[in-house]
């Protein structure tokens, strides 16, 4: 996804450790899971992770910002989560352009996943 004219907004691998925690908090923790439904890059910067790119209003990650990909209409329950977190973490710390939207949506994780 690209916007705002040749800006690429994707965002770099995370981190393994980030990526951990990251699914570990979704596994288990569910103020964190309500704040990652609102807001992606706010969940991540709670974590100790931003990104140069991210929205300086505070507003949820829309198409063509940094961690749009980690948006979900439904976020995956915690057992589907920990289910596929080893292909998440996969996902999340390799080298990509990270557009895989809803990665994280309930009932689609490894479809979505093995369709990019």
């Amino acid at each position: 996804m690209t916007d705002r004219g040749e800006k690429n907004f994707a965002h770099a691998p995370l981190p393994a450790i980030v990526a951990d925690k990251l699914l570990e908090m979704l596994s288990t923790d569910d103020d964190f899971r309500s704040l990652f439904q609102e807001n992606p890059a706010a969940a991540l910067a709670r974590l100790g992770h931003a990104h140069p790119v991210t929205r300086a209003d505070n507003l949820p990650p829309s198409e063509g910002d940094a961690f749009y990909c980690m948006t979900s209409n439904k976020l995956a329950s915690k057992e589907e989560i920990a289910a596929s977190r080893e292909e998440l973490k996969h996902f999340l710390t390799a080298q990509s352009d990270h557009h895989v939207v809803f990665c994280f949506e309930a009932g689609k994780i490894t479809s979505t996943l093995r369709a990019k």
